[in-house]
């Protein structure tokens, strides 16, 4: 069964009863900016630690994540890194997106369409808000345990899986989102 909710309503985790979180989201913004999704990402992880390690688990068999938050304009999640654990690479089908660091070390290579593919290195309170047309693949480095909070918008955008960076095409088109 699909739900919908109206642009005033917020969905959040249950295991995250902080009001602080369903201030941040500003229901009523249907589509947020790389800027302001940083923003967002880098306040949870500041302001709701307590919140998000209550929630965090590790899974050796396969990375684990669970959805902190989602409106009509932005999507919240909280996922968790092994030391070698990763994505492929993929994009976010036109939205626009952001990741916090919450703990540990993340290394990222990421490309824009018909450039070059670049690294990166993330660590404990650092993030990165990134446009429409970034691809990348997130990976556990470090001897620790590293977990994230991400955010996309517009939400619920399927995303798009290459073998390789490489294969990224010269423009990435939107996807449309899906219709809860």
């Amino acid at each position: 069964m699909t739900t919908s909710i109206s642009p005033s309503s917020v969905e959040t985790h249950p295991q995250l009863t902080d009001p602080l979180l369903a201030e941040l989201l500003h229901p009523a913004r249907l589509l947020w900016t790389p800027r302001e999704l940083a923003e967002l990402t880098r306040t949870v992880t500041t302001e709701l630690t307590s919140g998000l390690r209550g929630i965090l688990r590790f899974d050796e068999d396969r990375r684990w994540w669970a959805r902190l938050a989602l409106t009509d304009g932005v999507e919240l999640w909280l996922l968790s890194w092994l030391p070698g654990q990763h994505t492929q690479p993929h994009d976010h089908g036109g939205a626009a997106g952001s990741f916090t660091v919450l703990q540990g070390e993340l290394g990222e290579e990421y490309r824009y369409p018909g450039g070059p593919i670049r690294r990166r290195t993330h660590v404990t309170g650092e993030g990165i808000g990134f446009g429409a047309g970034r691809a990348h693949q997130v990976t556990g480095i470090g001897d620790q345990p590293a977990a994230s909070v991400h955010a996309y918008s517009p939400p619920l955008v399927p995303t798009r899986a290459y073998s390789t960076l490489a294969d990224v095409p010269s423009e990435i088109p939107a996807l449309p989102a899906i219709i809860r």
